[in-house]
């Protein structure tokens, strides 16, 4: 019995809960470690995400026989210059746009409670729940825009942390570009070679996941801002670059992205003209169309291999756990935490007629 595989698993699972509730119990201890790694927490994602799009270009400046060290500075010299053009030449009129929108917002909230007005005025029967709901909301908009500016001004300690962690990120990266190959190498010495290997594998499933989801959202985003922007400037939308910009941004984020990305847009369209809010929505149809049919399959390939659905409960999920972060980082922590039990799962299979375990 000792030696059945389902009751080998079964004890390791008890010993796994074990463990958390001892580590709950003794929380005191781990409290001073988890200060430290949300310390360095910011840097390392950061240093970690521009790892994974800086590689390839670094590899490639090697298999142009140049030194590793000299392709890491080439590498950050690219990241100089592209900071530098942005700073330039794009920032300035983001600036000036979002500017001019945080102006004519009390203009639009005045037309809003306006139209709200006339709309009451104009219908014979309106339902007493939601002729309240419309007054309240009316008579208190300017309470929720001081609450949110508030919070907004509140927010600036931790924006000001945030930067200072933002200059430690460009020696993490140094040392990821430099030594990230010795990683694996380091992880499986302890083992032996069979086990080494195994481990060895499911690493580089792991780096493939991650590969794959940060360099092929980033470059999805940014095909589908350019997209937007050009539909935007066709239409002759307001503040076209910085509603560019945010649905960039925004697109980050896996499936609900794209709906939050587009709600300033249709906004600010409403209030230029009627009709733009359907031309609006056009142009992000055909942006989304084009991103989903051509630019996805292409970049992204089918190595996460999510189902829409997985990914939005996953979402939904890590929303409602971790907030923004949480719903930032859900499908890459569930990508290679599938990828981890799938592993484990082939591993299993392949070693039912022998007597040794791969891993266990």
């Amino acid at each position: 019995m000792l030696k059945n595989r389902w009751f080998q698993s079964l004890i390791i699972f008890i010993l796994i809960f074990l463990l958390i509730f001892l580590m709950s119990k003794t929380s005191f201890v781990f409290t001073p470690v988890l200060q430290y790694v949300g310390a360095v927490a910011v840097p390392i994602i950061g240093a970690g995400i521009l790892y994974y799009i800086t590689k390839p270009i670094m590899h490639l400046f090697e298999k142009l026989k140049i030194n590793r060290i000299v392709s890491i500075l080439l590498v950050f010299l690219l990241l100089l210059l592209i900071g530098f053009l942005f700073v330039i030449y794009i920032f300035p009129i983001a600036q000036q746009q979002f500017y001019n929108l945080m102006d004519n917002v009390p203009k639009m909230v005045n037309s809003a409670q306006r139209f709200i007005a006339s709309f009451q005025s104009g219908q014979i029967v309106i339902p007493e729940q939601v002729n309240d709901a419309i007054n309240n909301f009316t008579d208190n908009i300017q309470t929720y825009l001081e609450d949110i500016m508030s919070s907004l001004f509140g927010f600036i300690g931790y924006i000001i942390t945030f930067v200072a962690s933002l200059v430690l990120i460009p020696f993490f990266l140094f040392f990821m570009l430099k030594d990230g190959d010795k990683l694996i190498p380091f992880i499986t010495q302890i083992f032996e070679k069979k086990k080494a290997e195994n481990i060895r594998n499911l690493l580089s499933k792991i780096d493939e996941a991650l590969t794959a989801f940060i360099q092929g959202q980033l470059i999805v985003s940014f095909c589908v801002g350019v997209l937007l922007f050009i539909g935007y400037v066709i239409l002759g939308l307001k503040y076209s670059l910085t509603l560019a910009l945010f649905a960039m941004i925004m697109n980050v984020i896996p499936f609900l992205g794209p709906f939050i990305a587009v709600i300033p847009a249709v906004i600010v369209g409403a209030f230029q003209s009627p009709m733009m809010i359907v031309w609006v929505i056009i142009v992000t149809i055909i942006a989304q169309q084009i991103e989903s049919n051509l630019i996805s399959p292409n970049v992204m390939g089918r190595v996460l291999d999510l189902h829409p659905l997985t990914v939005i409960t996953v979402i939904l999920a890590a929303g409602s756990i971790a907030g923004f972060l949480g719903i930032l980082f859900a499908v890459p922590f569930y990508a290679v935490i599938k990828t981890i039990v799938t592993h484990f799962y082939r591993t299993y299979e392949q070693s039912k007629d022998s007597k040794e375990d791969a891993l266990l």
